[in-house]
C-alpha cells in the first residue's frame, strides 16, 4: 500500500514537472516567434541596411592630378601609374621582422628602409606607408603568392607625379609630397576637407602648391562588395573622380633651358617677362634641384646634399634671394629726380672722381672722374659721383617714396607663394628695424651709397624685372604672373588669369623717354655695347656691379685676391626692342664681377632667342658659361634645329608619346590600375 502511494506521488511530481517544462518551452517558443516577428517586421529596414553595410565599403577615388604645361603646350608635370608595397604599422606585430621577411620576397634597399623610417616618424601609426615603390610585375606576383604571411602589408596601385625635364624650372614648377600632420590638420579644418578623403600627396612648392585647388580635382567614390575577411570582391557602384584641371604657364620652357644652360655652374637668378601683359617668360634660379626626388619621399643622403650645400640649391633666388641692385638702380634714381624736379636732363655736374661729405671721400669707379656729366652720360657711363650728389640732394625718405612707386621693397603679388619684400630703406624703416637708439638714427653718409644701389638696398630680381617692365611699358605697371590660363579638363574651356594693371601714370611719358634714350645709349656706346655689337635689333639696358663686402676708404678692390664668394655680383636689366618692347628682364650672376662682361652677354642671347629665334652656337654657349664671351661667337643656330630642347622636333616622337600618355591619364574616368588583392580604405660701391 505504501509502495502504491509512493508511485502515485512520483507520477504526480513528474506530471507537474512536465507541465512546467511545457510551459517554459511554450514561453520560449513564443518569445522566439515574437522576436523573429519584431526583427522581420519592425526592424526589417534597419537590419537590411546593416547587412548591406557589413558586405560593402565606400572607398574614396582620388582624382588624377592635373597637368602643368608651358605656353607652347610642352608637358612639364604629368602622372604615371605604378605598384607600391605598403605597410600599415598598426596592423603589424614586429615591424623589423616583417620588413626583413619582405626583403626575402622583393628587393628592399637600405635607402628604402631609411625613407620608410622617415615617413614613419612623420605619419600616424594607422596610415599605410610605402616601403618599396615601382614594383615590377614579377615582384607583384611573388608577393601576392605569399601575402598570407604578411598581415598589414598590401600592394597598392598609385599615381605618381613625374617631372620629365628633371631640374629644369624646378623652383617655379615645384613638386608634390606626402601630406604631413600639420597640413592634414589644416585640410581637416578647411571647407575642402571632404574632397581630400584618400588623398596622400599635395603640392609643396611653386605652381604645384599655389594652384593646388585647380590641380587636385574632385574626389569620387566607389561602393565595393567585400568578403567576410574584408577583401574586395567586386564593384557595386561608382561616382568617378573628376581629374584636376590643366594649368598652362606663361613660361617658354625652351627659353628657360637656354638661360639655365648659359649660367652653367654659376649661381644667380633671372626673371624675363612681357612688359605689356606681365606674363613671366623665364623664371630662373641657379643652381636647381630635381623635384622627382621628392615625389616618393626624399632619402636622407639627397636631403642632406641639398640642404647643406653652400650653393643653396633649394633657395628660389628669383623669388626670395635679395641683392643690392648696384648701378641698375641708377635709371630709377634719375627718373625719380625728373619726377620731383631735382634734376633736368640737361643739368650737369663736374665729376672729379669722388664726392666728399663730412671728410669722407666716396670714390667714383673711374680714376680722375668723368668730367662734365649730364643725366644721359650719367647712365651711359655709369657715373657714381652724379648719383652720390643726387642722393644727397633728395634724401633717404624722398628716394623711398619715389623709387617705391616702381615696386621696390613691396610684394609684386606674383601667383606663387614665398615672395619676399626686400629692403627699400627709409628713416622709419630703420627705426623699426633696430632696437638700440643709436642704431635707429639715420646718418647722412648712409644716404650717399643708396644713390648707386648699395647700402641698405636689397631687392629681388623679380622686383627689378617688374620695375624694368614699367619703364619698357611707358609707365604702366602690370602684375607679374606665371600662369597664363587654367583649362577645365571636362569642358575644355580656358580661363585666363587676371592681367591686372597695378598702377597707371607711374611717371610722365616725357621723363620715361629721357631714361629710355639713355638706356639705349648704354648698349650702343656704353657699358653694354660690346655684348650687343651686331645685334639685329635695338635693345635698352643698364649694367650693374654690386659689392658683396665693404671695401675700406683707403683700400682697393682686387678680385683675384678676394675669395670667390666675396667677389662682386654682376647685374643687368634690359628690354627689347627699344621702340616696342616685347620682353624685359633683370638678372644677377653671383660673384661674377662686371655686369657688362658676365650678365649682359646672357641677356643678349635671350633677346636673340626671343626676337630672332636664334640659339647660340655650341662654342658660344661654352664661352658664355665661363664668362669668356660678350659678342656672340660662331654662327647662331635656328631654334628649330637645336636637338634635345623640350618639345623640339628632334625629340618630337618621344615628346608626343609623353604628352599623349599624360593627357590620357588626365582624362575623366581614367584611373590607376586596380590593386591586386586590395582592401578598401576609408658705403663706397662699384659702378656698373
Amino acid at each position: 500500500m505504501t509502495e502504491l502511494k509512493d508511485v502515485g506521488a512520483e507520477l504526480s511530481r513528474f506530471r507537474t514537472r512536465l507541465v512546467a517544462a511545457g510551459v517554459v518551452v511554450a514561453l520560449a517558443f513564443t518569445g522566439l516567434v515574437t522576436r523573429l516577428g519584431y526583427l522581420q517586421i519592425v526592424r526589417h529596414e534597419d537590419l537590411l541596411e546593416q547587412a548591406e553595410n557589413n558586405r560593402t565599403a565606400i572607398v574614396p577615388v582620388v582624382p588624377n592630378r592635373g597637368l602643368i604645361l608651358d605656353r607652347n603646350g610642352v608637358v612639364l608635370a604629368s602622372n604615371y601609374s605604378a605598384y607600391t608595397l605598403e605597410i600599415t604599422p598598426s596592423k603589424v606585430g614586429d615591424l623589423e621582422e616583417t620588413i626583413e621577411g619582405l626583403s626575402q620576397v622583393v628587393d628592399i634597399q637600405p635607402r628604402d628602409r631609411r625613407r620608410f623610417k622617415k615617413l614613419l616618424e612623420e605619419s600616424r601609426n594607422f596610415e599605410s606607408l610605402p616601403i618599396r615603390t615601382r614594383l615590377t610585375d614579377i615582384e607583384v606576383a611573388r608577393f601576392s603568392a605569399q601575402r598570407y604571411r604578411f598581415p598589414g602589408v598590401d600592394v597598392k596601385a598609385r599615381l605618381f607625379r613625374s617631372y620629365p625635364y628633371g631640374e629644369l624650372a624646378s623652383h617655379v614648377i615645384g613638386y608634390i609630397g606626402r601630406i604631413n600632420q600639420a597640413e592634414k590638420a589644416r585640410i581637416d579644418d578647411s571647407d575642402d576637407a571632404d574632397n581630400y578623403n584618400g588623398t596622400e600627396y599635395i603640392g609643396k612648392l611653386g605652381v604645384e602648391q599655389s594652384f593646388e585647388p585647380q590641380l587636385h580635382g574632385l574626389t569620387g567614390v566607389e561602393e565595393i562588395e567585400t568578403s567576410a575577411g574584408g577583401r574586395a570582391v567586386r564593384k557595386l557602384a561608382s561616382n568617378p573622380a573628376t581629374p584636376g584641371n590643366t594649368v598652362v604657364m606663361s613660361l617658354d620652357i625652351k627659353l628657360q633651358k637656354l638661360v639655365e644652360d648659359l649660367y652653367g655652374d654659376r649661381r644667380g637668378a633671372m626673371v624675363a617677362l612681357d612688359p605689356k601683359t606681365g606674363e613671366v617668360l623665364a623664371f630662373v634660379s641657379k643652381p636647381t634641384f630635381d623635384p622627382n626626388l621628392f615625389v616618393e619621399g626624399i632619402d636622407v643622403e639627397n636631403w642632406q646634399a641639398l640642404n647643406e650645400s653652400p650653393d643653396k640649391p633649394l633657395l628660389n633666388r628669383a623669388l626670395r634671394g635679395t641683392y643690392p641692385p648696384g648701378s641698375t638702380y641708377k635709371p630709377f634714381m634719375a627718373l625719380a629726380a625728373l619726377e620731383t624736379g631735382k634734376r633736368t636732363p640737361q643739368q650737369a655736374i663736374f665729376d672729379p672722381g669722388f664726392f666728399l661729405l663730412a671728410g669722407h671721400r666716396f670714390r667714383d669707379d673711374k680714376e680722375g672722374g668723368h668730367g662734365t656729366v649730364d643725366m644721359y652720360k650719367s647712365i651711359v657711363q655709369s657715373c657714381d659721383t652724379y648719383y652720390y650728389m643726387l642722393a644727397n640732394d633728395m634724401g633717404v625718405d624722398l628716394i623711398h617714396d619715389e623709387v617705391g612707386k616702381f615696386g621696390f621693397g613691396s610684394l609684386t603679388g606674383i601667383d606663387i607663394n614665398g615672395e619676399v619684400r626686400g629692403i627699400l630703406p627709409s628713416t622709419d624703416w630703420k627705426r623699426r628695424a633696430y632696437k638700440r637708439p643709436e642704431q635707429q638714427k639715420w646718418y647722412a653718409g648712409e644716404t650717399i651709397s643708396l644713390g648707386i644701389g648699395q647700402g641698405y638696398n636689397n631687392f629681388t630680381m623679380l622686383q627689378l624685372a617688374s620695375a624694368t617692365g614699367i619703364i619698357a611699358n611707358d609707365g604702366v605697371k602690370m602684375k607679374p604672373h606665371l600662369v597664363k590660363e587654367v583649362v577645365d579638363v571636362v569642358s575644355h574651356t580656358a580661363q585666363q588669369t587676371l592681367r591686372e594693371i597695378k598702377a597707371e601714370s607711374i611717371a610722365k611719358a616725357v621723363n620715361i623717354d629721357v631714361i629710355k634714350k639713355a638706356l639705349v645709349g648704354v648698349n650702343v656706346e656704353g657699358t653694354g655695347a660690346t655684348a650687343f655689337r651686331g645685334a639685329g635689333y635695338v635693345a635698352a639696358g643698364k649694367t650693374g656691379t654690386a659689392q658683396v663686402v665693404t671695401i675700406g676708404q683707403n683700400e682697393k678692390y682686387n678680385a683675384s685676391r678676394t675669395a670667390e664668394r666675396f667677389r662682386d655680383h654682376a647685374l643687368y636689366m634690359a628690354f627689347a626692342p627699344a621702340d616696342n618692347p616685347t620682353i624685359a628682364l633683370a638678372m644677377v650672376v653671383e660673384n661674377a664681377g662686371f655686369g657688362g662682361a658676365s650678365a649682359a652677354p646672357i641677356a643678349r642671347r635671350v633677346f636673340d632667342y626671343w626676337l630672332l629665334h636664334q640659339y647660340p652656337s655650341v662654342e658660344d654657349m661654352a664661352a658664355v658659361q665661363k664668362g669668356l664671351a660678350q659678342t656672340p661667337i660662331g654662327t647662331p643656330r635656328a631654334v628649330a634645329d637645336v636637338p634635345d630642347l623640350p618639345g623640339a622636333p628632334a625629340s618630337a616622337p618621344a615628346a608626343a608619346a609623353s604628352a599623349a600618355a599624360a593627357v590620357a591619364s588626365a582624362a575623366p574616368g581614367a584611373s590607376a590600375p586596380r590593386t591586386p588583392a586590395s582592401r578598401p580604405v576609408a658705403v663706397q660701391k662699384k659702378a656698373g
